[in-house]
């Protein structure tokens, strides 16, 4: 839909009335695709009606959709605002994660006494099953191998997602409108047609204690005998469901990311007081080291719950003896690093330009394994990092780095790099790992955890920053989900179960 003058898209919906009532409970809810690279910006209007169907406002809220999904069992709770020298209450806002399509069956069957369809032998029987559509129509997801020459098969245990097994809707053959699973068995030969059975997700999945039997039934047999009893039994033997944890059941769960910040303070970039640099900033548009980080971190920050970040700089002479760092904090506190939210660190960033004197070389191993040595402290699964380096030049220590990726792809971090400048960025793409697998020293890569862009790609033509760091935001972020995943795969970690209300 277009957007309003506040930039705001049309209505998504609105809860039913409540009458009567300062602390009204609404059943009704709303179903949002979530993106985690992605800022999904929500507003809550609250409004009461008053006479003949006239509303009065009592307030708004606005609140991401990411800091609801990290916010403590997916419950945030945000005042409402916009009435002047008035409290208008507050709003709390629960979210909950649609799991059934993410959950995986694993069934076997079995036939008994079926139809004799081959002349000279038995039948050579298989199983297929139909899900059925939302216009009564029937749709193939699964067929089990042939068994050859036998009446009473017994089928290799499958394994099929939910989603493809009834489209997440688990009662459709209570609804009694055909719109259901549906068994049919033939015969290899010439595909002759035994019989069929009709069962629901919600039925099958009952019988997981006990055995299930299913009459296998010919429509065309029973209208023409009428002592037709059936053309066999179908017997479930068992029935199993497990669910692959996604990245929101961790985040739920309590799994903090936690955010660092290295940025490139070498030589190449220019002098941050020439239009020229990459670290120039105008009164008019912020630096694209500045609109990286912003970018990225204004994303990820929902996920951390004490919002401090580490932020380091690196190539540059630091005070007050001048010599040369390559993991120097950017708030000039050795003992603490951290700043406060997003804005906490662009300040110690523009900062530390003014303090500091850009030299080189660029080096990215000594930050990557700081923040390498914090994961290792903390890898049961409730500690995650992610470490978004911004440069402008080549590596000069792409030996050491190389090391300290294959390292880190054994702890719970990932590393974003974005390349800022009109510089060649090959050996970044090394790094990224995408198509060729990193290795140093004859040791792999764990898991791929770099993932590189060139910031070039993302400005947008009509100089709108906005899209820009949009663009960028998703695109660098877009794998962490996966990676955050892999590690939690790769140690058998099962996300912390949410204490209950």
């Amino acid at each position: 839909s277009k957007s309003d003058p506040g930039g705001w898209r049309s209505r998504f919906g609105r809860t039913e009335v409540i009458d009567n009532t300062l602390n009204p409970d609404f059943v009704r809810k709303f179903v949002l695709d979530y993106y985690f690279e992605e800022k999904q910006n929500l507003r809550f209007d609250g409004l009461t009606v008053v006479f003949l169907g006239a509303q009065d406002f009592l307030g708004q809220a606005f609140v991401a959709l990411g800091e609801v999904i990290g916010s403590q069992r997916g419950r945030l709770e945000r005042p409402l605002t916009g009435v002047p020298g008035k409290r208008c209450g507050t709003i709390l806002l629960l979210a909950e994660e649609l799991s059934n399509c993410r959950d995986i069956v694993t069934m076997q069957l079995c036939a008994n006494k079926l139809d004799k369809k081959d002349f000279f032998g038995k039948s050579d029987p298989f199983l297929v099953f139909y899900r059925s559509n939302e216009d009564g129509t029937f749709t193939i997801c699964h067929k089990t191998e042939v068994v050859k020459n036998t009446l009473n098969p017994v089928w290799q245990p499958f394994t099929i997602p939910v989603r493809a097994l009834c489209n997440g809707d688990y009662d459709r053959y209570r609804n009694g409108d055909g719109d259901r699973d549906r068994g049919s068995h033939g015969a290899r030969a010439g595909h002759d047609f035994i019989g069929e059975f009709a069962t629901s997700y919600r039925e099958l999945s009952r019988a997981q204690s006990q055995f299930t039997v299913y009459e296998v039934l010919n429509p065309r047999k029973k209208c023409k005998k009428k002592k037709y009893v059936n053309s066999g039994t179908v017997t479930l033997l068992s029935f199993s469901v497990e669910s692959e944890f996604t990245f929101v059941d961790y985040i739920r769960g309590g799994t903090q990311l936690n955010f660092t910040v290295a940025i490139d303070f070498t030589a190449s970039n220019g002098l941050p007081s020439q239009p020229t640099s990459l670290h120039y900033a105008s009164p008019y548009q912020l630096s694209a080291y500045a609109l990286a980080l912003k970018a990225v971190g204004e994303i990820i920050q929902d996920y951390d719950s004490d919002k401090l970040f580490p932020a380091y700089g690196f190539g540059a002479k630091v005070p007050p003896d001048g010599k040369i760092s390559h993991q120097f904090p950017l708030n000039n506190n050795v003992e603490n690093p951290s700043c406060a939210g997003i804005e906490g660190v662009l300040e110690s960033y523009l900062q530390s330009l003014r303090t500091v004197q850009l030299y080189g070389p660029t080096n990215f191993a000594p930050v990557i394994n700081q923040v390498a040595g914090t994961a290792a402290q903390v890898t049961d699964g409730s500690q995650y990092h992610v470490l978004l380096i911004i440069t402008d030049g080549v590596i000069s220590d792409m030996l050491q780095t190389k090391e300290a990726i294959v390292t880190a792809s054994s702890l719970p971090m990932s590393i974003i790099i974005v390349g800022v400048g009109p510089a060649e960025f090959e050996a970044m793409e090394e790094l990224d790992g995408d198509e060729v697998r990193l290795s140093s020293r004859g040791r792999y890569a764990e898991r791929d955890i770099v993932q590189f862009v060139p910031f070039r790609d993302y400005v947008d033509d009509s100089g709108n920053q906005v899209l820009s760091m949009a663009r960028l935001a998703k695109d660098v972020l877009a794998e962490i989900p996966e990676q955050l995943l892999s590690y939690m795969k790769t140690r058998d970690i099962k996300p912390h179960q949410a204490d209950p209300e």
